[in-house]
This record gives structure tokens, sequence and C-alpha cells, in this order.
């Protein structure tokens, strides 16, 4: 038998590791705990995003986008229409868009019944997206507004009997990882700064950037500037990164942060980095990431692009 002493340190030596052994086990069913919230947290979320982008008026349902002439421009099925919808699900006909400067009225054709907010119109003035209300008009399946982009105006077309929604099959995915889910630290432009965001129909936009968020990987620090304006609740990134163009989107990737708290800090998820509007659709004109936001590595995180999702292959 060993002697007192020697038993009792092998007894305390076995508490230890015992303690160790129960610690270790705490920790290890604490971490799982969080993966499977986190799990669930992001399934919602795509479920949401999958509901968002087979309703009615989504990008998968986005049937055109026409640029206006100044002066009158017709609609209508027909070929010899300035703005031609889908013939399939249009009167050869639907009326004419007048623009004289920057104001926009249309007139139905005869006979043509078309819907604004509920009510028949027979010629009324539009205002564009750029008034934050911009007036709808419907027939059919067919849903259309103005939209102003610098100093052009365009009509932008949904079409709630679209193909691309027919035959869409969802998003593929990388897996979800906890360990993309990265504390950040915001760090605010005083006075905030104004970014050029290049466009793909090759506009430019100055957008409003309140600050920076600071974030580790692999014990590397990156920067991603965010674009806000003051009353908004979250900070919009439009990024890229070393799986830009190989397997997730090629212009880019976005993400919604919320804003920090009193200490600064916040939590960037790349779980929910999503694809843009141009992924599903060729009518969209995306902002691209500005060459500030181009990350070294990849994110193996969030939304993959294949043609599948794709419009434009």
């Amino acid at each position: 038998m060993c002697p007192t002493r020697i038993r009792v340190v092998i007894k305390r030596i076995g508490l230890c590791a015992l303690s160790s052994v129960i610690i270790f086990q705490v920790a290890c069913q604490k971490n799982q705990a969080m993966q499977h919230e986190h799990a669930a947290e992001i399934d919602a979320w795509r479920r949401q995003r999958v509901e968002r982008l087979t309703d009615d008026q989504s990008w998968l349902t986005l049937a055109g986008l026409f640029w206006l002439h100044e002066g009158d421009n017709r609609l209508g099925g027909a070929e010899n229409n300035d703005v031609q919808f889908p013939a399939e699900h249009s009167p050869a006909h639907i009326g004419v868009i007048a623009l004289r400067g920057d104001r926009l009225r249309f007139t139905a054709a005869e006979g043509i019944e078309v819907i604004s907010r509920g009510s028949p119109v027979s010629s009324l003035e539009l205002a564009s997206d750029a008034s934050g209300d911009a007036t709808p008009l419907e027939l059919g399946t067919l849903r259309w507004i103005v939209i102003k982009r610098n100093d052009r105006y365009g009509v932008r077309l949904w079409d709630s009997a679209s193909a691309r929604r027919r035959e869409f099959s969802g998003i593929e995915y990388f897996p979800i990882e906890l360990s993309w889910r990265l504390q950040a630290r915001f760090e605010p432009y005083v006075p905030p700064k104004t970014l050029a965001i290049a466009s793909v129909v090759g506009t430019t936009s100055e957008e409003i950037s309140p600050g920076a968020l600071v974030f580790e990987k692999n014990r590397q620090e990156f920067r991603l500037d965010t674009v806000a304006e003051p009353d908004d609740e979250q900070l919009f990134v439009i990024f890229a990164d070393r799986t830009s163009g190989e397997q997730s989107y090629g212009g880019g990737r976005f993400l919604l942060v919320d804003r920090p708290d009193s200490n600064g800090q916040t939590l960037i998820d790349f779980n929910k980095a999503y694809n843009p509007p141009c992924a599903f659709s060729p009518y969209a004109t995306c902002p691209l990431p500005p060459p500030q936001n181009r990350l070294s590595i990849a994110v193996l995180a969030g939304e993959k692009y294949t043609a599948v999702n794709s419009a434009n292959h």
C-alpha cells in the first residue's frame, strides 16, 4: 500500500483531473448549445431570405429595366414600343410614359385598364423611387415603377408569372460556422466620410459612411467601410473576398450588421452574407465593393453562387 502522504497526493491529483474533466465537459456542452442556437438562427434567416426572393415582387420576378428618353415612351408587348414588355403577358400597347425634364406622366391606351394602388387610372403623374414612394402601376401579372439613377429615369418591371421564379431551386450555402461570427470594433468617421460606390451599370453614387468595422480572423486584422443613413437601424456592408468569382458571386456580397453598443462593439456574422440582386436578375443595378472592402482572405460563410441561381448564365 502507498504511504499515507502519497495516497493523499494521488487523491488530490485525481480530484484535480476529475475537476478538469468536468470543466471541459461543461465548456463543450456550452459550446454545443451556442452552435445549435446559432445554426437555428441562420436556418430561420435563410428561410426568410428565400420567402422574400420568391415573393410576387422580388428579384426573381424582375422582368425588365428600360431606360426612358425625353418625350413620349410607348409601353406594351409589341416590338415597336420604346419599352417592350413580355408579349405573352402584355397587350400590344399599354400606354405612354411622357418624360419632360423631371416630370413623368403615364397615360393608358384606349380600352386598357391599368391599376394604381387599387384604382384604375387613365392618366396619372408619376413619382420615381427617388421620392421614397414610387407610383406603382399594374396590369395582370405585370407591375412597374419608375426608378431614377443619377440623372436617368427608367422603368423597372416585375412579372409574378416569370419563368425565373418558377424555376428557382434555392440557394447554395457554405456550411454554418460559429467561427465566422466575429466580434468587431466600430471606428467612427468624424465627420462621416463619403464613399464613391460604382455600380454594374457604370454609374457612381456618393454614399455616407459613418465608420469602419475592425475585426480579427486568423490572427490578422481587417476593416470594412460601412454605409448608412443616420436613421438606419443597421450598417450596410458591400465586400468581396478570395471566394469572389469562384465559390461566391463575382460582384461581391452584401451584409447587414447591427449598430455598435455604447462600447463601440458589435458582431459581424458572415453566415448572413448574401448575394446582391444581380446574382438573380440581369435587370438590377447593383453597387460594387469599394477597393478597401476587398478582403485578402476567403470568407467561407454565407451564400455561394452557382449558375442555378443566376439569371445571367
